[in-house]
């Protein structure tokens, strides 16, 4: 990584006005360091692009990855596609310790999904029952980096359909053991009983969100819960629904009237003012790289194009605290006029140095 001091020049975002932004380490300035390298001299600047449901410790395909280098890699094809900053929203694979790598995107992250026992994917969840799940919570709270990840529902195969994966009570001591850890906790939601529960119990992000009614939109809203809504992976539950239709006819339709309907869920909880930000969803069935293409999508469920680019930069970065840091992302092209850019950043500063 290149130490040198650098100076960039462009339409900084979201301020709109032509600006000389000058780099050292990780201090952004407007006043001129004295021989700084011009690295670019035009264009349109972004605080770097972030993915807030992401996992590097999940394989392509759905195994847990078996490495640090092969998180590593996986977090490198986001970089390329100008993910600065990434939430890795549950990982069965440890991997403390790249959030100190300087040529790794900034990384907040959760440890292991903490999942009902034999009711969620093999390998992915640490597994325990309602009453161990608070002390599991407050042990994964100190595994990640300020966050927990809960799975809040899945398929019941007795009942054939999605529900919660505990009762009321457990959901609440697990947003509670979490906040005593001092850590943030977010939760898989697909189905409607399991995000109404764990957003009346105060959790702070909802991930998906499928199920989510008006009422429960208003409450996130007036709450301030965040919601990331995935829409890439939504997008595939028709294809997750007929795989499994043959067995499962009640959750397949289930899950086809969920897909569906978010987009209409999306546009409610956005003019609602529910916090939203970009999750690709990526590992497992979703190629990594794919934040700008989610950030299309939230402009097609209705979001403004400026608030679309926002989900997915500057009040993404300051919700995960990354704001104010020497990470850039430079179009040649106005993402305002037109949001395809965003699939071809022509520079690329991460902490400080070019990487593109």
């Amino acid at each position: 990584m290149n130490p040198m001091a650098l100076h960039v020049r462009g339409v900084l975002l979201p301020d709109d006005e032509v600006r000389d932004l000058w780099i050292e380490g990780d201090r952004l300035s407007f006043t001129a360091l004295p021989g700084a390298e011009t690295v670019s001299s035009r264009g349109f600047i972004l605080p770097g692009l972030v993915d807030a449901h992401c996992h590097i410790g999940i394989a392509p395909g759905g195994p847990p990855v078996t490495s640090v280098e092969q998180a590593k890699a996986l977090a490198m094809i986001d970089r390329g596609a100008g993910v600065l900053a990434i939430r890795d929203a549950g990982s069965p694979f440890d991997y403390a310790g790249l959030e100190d790598d300087p040529e790794m995107p900034r990384l907040a992250r959760a440890g292991r999904h903490v999942a009902p026992p034999r009711r969620y994917l093999p390998e992915i969840g640490v597994e325990v029952p309602a009453e161990e799940v608070p002390a599991e919570v407050t042990r994964q709270a100190h595994k990640g980096t300020e966050w927990v990840k809960l799975v809040g529902d899945w398929i019941d195969r007795d009942r054939g359909d999605l529900a919660p994966a505990w009762d009321e009570a457990t959901f609440a001591k697990a947003v509670a053991a979490a906040h005593a850890a001092g850590a943030r906790i977010t939760a898989h939601c697909f189905e409607e009983s399991s995000v109404a529960t764990l957003v009346r119990a105060g959790i702070d992000c909802v991930e998906h969100g499928t199920g989510l009614s008006l009422d429960v939109v208003d409450e996130m809203a007036r709450r301030g819960t965040a919601l990331v809504p995935t829409m890439l992976n939504v997008a595939r539950f028709e294809e997750i629904a007929a795989a499994g239709e043959a067995k499962y006819p009640l959750w397949a339709k289930h899950m086809r009237k969920l897909g569906r309907e978010f987009p209409k869920v999306v546009a409610a909880a956005y003019e609602a003012g529910v916090p939203l930000y970009t999750g690709s969803d990526a590992g497992g069935g979703i190629e990594h790289g794919q934040v700008a293409r989610e950030i299309l999508r939230l402009h097609r469920a209705g979001l403004s194009t400026v608030d679309a680019i926002a989900a997915g930069s500057w009040r993404a970065r300051e919700w995960l605290g990354f704001d104010g840091l020497a990470d850039l992302t430079i179009y040649e092209r106005d993402p305002r006029v037109d949001l395809t850019v965003l699939l071809e950043p022509a520079r690329i500063i991460l902490r400080g140095s070019v990487v593109k």
